[in-house]
């Protein structure tokens, strides 16, 4: 037990922690307020269960970097017991009390191999980060924006965590060691037990000043890094929790900045130039950060060598908070702009909306957000934007699709189908909707597509129409690129037309492109639209399930590219798969698939324009790692992955690419000889 002097000097430490701390504390959560209103809020009970789930099984930690993963499982899981450990140490310093017998055998024993288990973990953290491996997975790409203090400032806040993680549990444990030494060594703590074999040859008089010297060191720590902790990436410990149960319940589906029109005119400001103009979960993702670079191994821009690390821009994010954080908590306008320390024009432009940051990341952040802010505000108030989107964006204002053609080309994909493709019109009674989407009606390779489908529902008996002129792009490439008037325009247009068709009849709306299946199905509920809307590949698996469609077995391999809107956005992984077995085809899958499949580089409007410099093309990396599988097929449900797959084959030798095949259209081909009379080729 610690002597009078030493209670005093004690209780006046943690007044100072308690104090200092808090201040930080309360700052940081001032900050974080700073931001936008957006309502997080919703199904809370669902969201902390989630939350806590997620938490304790560290389940979305061990999503890669398994053996990384489990040493910090080991510090992890010693850090939430020591919050009880390093209570009974205060107790036993303040009190007569001791913690031993009964429950407390149990308990120490515990506390005793956690405390081993934690200072492995923390050495081999500490290794990988300062080895070269580790300098290689915590560097960036030279032409990637960065906060001038983040070079320095990551690894020496890694080392004051390390450090202090190392000194509060060694000290910890010497403490139980020299008391092993100095009364006998308890069977319940074993490692403090061995260790006791150091401080045999102490007298007990040095033992007992050593006690206190090693309490002092294991307690006294804590106390004088809690003011730090605010500063450090240490406080995921505790945001992250808040920022897994304040996540998006839908991953990529963007929120609205106005609910209609008239709201919008009344708005004086769009996007995010500055970090007040965030909403708060963007901010708390830039404190929960931990700074793993997780999203930057896996987003495809940086792996192809461009000028875009999701982690750089939370980091550079944080660091900035650090920096001016006293006169932002207080109210203040932050200084400067994001694009002047944390993205770059290049970076915000390279951004694919892959969704790959936000899957991968253990805590729950949203790199991806906080792109798509930004471009807002750049295209809605400096105008500024790639030119090429310009065409794009005309198109879609006039003509209502991005290759700006009429829409009287809208069934131009029809002409020589054997049965007639009927709008709503001439058949009010359909019972399922086709969205064609505007890659299907206008490019000729996606058309393709279209014919193959229409011919699968027509063979399977199913009541089916189309829009025809009616239909209009739903706006996704607008939404990703920045463009949110023209998205509303669009989706506006597009809602209202189909209340009506729903009016009529109830129907299920079917589209061939994840990125209409996307919007269609959880954005446009902002604006009214309730949908039940399917991918196509699930729709023609429920026809197979229900023998609407017979299928013979083909000869061959194929592997499926997943398409990031399709399985990462939406969760729909094994409808493509499950067609492509009723079609007797050998799957061979590469090693990037499912929620890890690599982006095809086509989403967030980079299709419209030239891709940002780097190394080589996404499309060629991922054309690379299907090609690497030995498959003849790839398959494709995407119109823009089967663009960007087709460009890469046609720089292959004759005769020596995969080729690339939409899902509906190995079904077509794989139909018993009558059914597949007439199919589109």
């Amino acid at each position: 037990m610690l002597t009078t002097p030493e209670k005093v000097a004690f209780l006046l430490l943690v007044l100072a922690s308690a104090y200092f701390g808090g201040r930080a504390l309360l700052r940081v959560y001032r900050a974080i307020r700073r931001g936008q209103p957006e309502d997080r809020f919703d199904h809370l009970p669902a969201r902390v269960g989630r939350a806590l789930w997620q938490t304790l099984t560290m389940q979305t930690v061990f999503k890669k970097r398994p053996w990384v993963s489990l040493l910090h499982a080991f510090v992890f899981y010693g850090f939430v017991f020591y919050l009880s450990v390093n209570l009974v140490d205060v107790l036993e310093g303040l009190f007569p009390f001791k913690a031993q017998g009964g429950f407390w055998n149990g308990y120490n024993l515990v506390a005793d191999l956690l405390t081993a288990l934690i200072l492995v973990g923390i050495t081999g953290l500490l290794v990988r980060r300062y080895s070269s491996a580790g300098r290689r997975t915590f560097s960036w790409n030279p032409r990637t924006p960065l906060h001038e203090r983040v070079r320095q400032g990551i690894p020496t806040d890694s080392a004051i965590v390390g450090g202090f993680i190392l000194f509060h549990v060694g000290s910890r444990l010497m403490h139980k060691s020299v008391q092993a030494a100095h009364l006998e060594p308890d069977p319940y703590q074993p490692v403090a037990a061995l260790f006791s074999n150091l401080f045999l040859w102490v007298d007990l008089d040095a033992l007992v000043v050593l006690e206190h010297i090693f309490w002092w060191f294991a307690i006294g720590s804590i106390l004088v890094f809690i003011p730090y902790f605010a500063r450090s990436k240490h406080i995921h410990l505790f945001l992250a929790p808040l920022n897994l149960a304040f996540k998006k319940e839908k991953p990529g589906a963007l929120l609205p900045i106005a609910k209609d029109f008239e709201a919008l005119e009344k708005m004086e400001k769009f996007g995010v130039a500055k970090l007040e103009d965030f909403t708060w979960p963007r901010l708390l993702d830039a404190y929960s950060c931990i700074m793993c670079n997780r999203c930057q191994e896996v987003c495809p821009a940086y792996t192809t060598g461009k000028a875009l690390s999701p982690a750089a821009i939370l980091i550079s994010e944080r660091y900035e908070l650090n920096r001016i954080l006293p006169e932002f908590a207080a109210g203040k306008e932050s200084p400067r702009p994001l694009m002047d320390f944390a993205m770059n024009e290049e970076s915000i432009w390279a951004c694919t909306t892959c969704n790959a940051c936000v899957e991968v990341c253990p805590v729950g952040n949203e790199p991806m957000l906080h792109i798509l802010d930004v471009r807002r505000e750049q295209v809605m108030m400096q105008g500024a934007f790639p030119s090429q989107l310009n065409n794009a964006f005309k198109g879609m204002e006039r003509n209502g699709n991005p290759w700006n053609l009429g829409a009287d080309k809208r069934l131009a994909w029809a002409e020589g189908l054997p049965f007639e493709v009927k709008t709503l019109a001439q058949n009010p009674e359909a019972e399922v909707l086709y969205w064609v989407g505007c890659a299907p009606a206008y490019d000729p390779r996606a058309q393709k597509t279209a014919r193959a489908f229409a011919q699968v529902l027509h063979e399977a008996g199913v009541s089916w129409a189309v829009l025809g002129r009616e239909e209009k792009c739903t706006g996704d490439a607008a939404r990703r690129a920045g463009n949110e008037f023209l998205f509303m325009q669009l989706a506006l247009e597009n809602v209202e037309t189909l209340n009506a068709a729903m009016a009529a009849k109830p129907r299920t709306i079917v589209t061939t492109c994840p990125h209409c299946f996307h919007t269609l199905a959880s954005e446009y509920k902002d604006f009214g639209g309730h949908y039940t809307v399917k991918h196509h590949t699930e729709f023609i698996a429920e026809l197979i399930g229900a023998k609407q469609l017979e299928l013979l077995p083909m000869a061959g391999e194929v592997t499926y590219h997943d398409p990031c809107y399709l399985g990462r956005h939406n969760g729909i992984l094994e409808p493509p798969r499950q067609v492509l077995a009723a079609a007797g085809l050998r799957l061979k899958e590469p090693p990037r698939h499912g929620r890890e499949s690599f982006c095809c580089g086509a989403g967030g409007a980079q299709f419209w324009k030239e891709e940002e410099p780097g190394e080589e093309r996404v499309s060629t990396h991922r054309y690379r790692e299907l090609k690497a599988t030995g498959a003849a097929t790839i398959a494709v449900g995407c119109p823009f992955c089967m663009q960007m797959m087709n460009v890469e084959t046609t720089q292959e030798p004759e005769g020596q690419a995969p080729r690339v095949l939409d899902i509906a259209e190995l079904v077509v081909q794989s139909l018993k000889p009558r059914a597949a009379e007439g199919a589109a080729d």
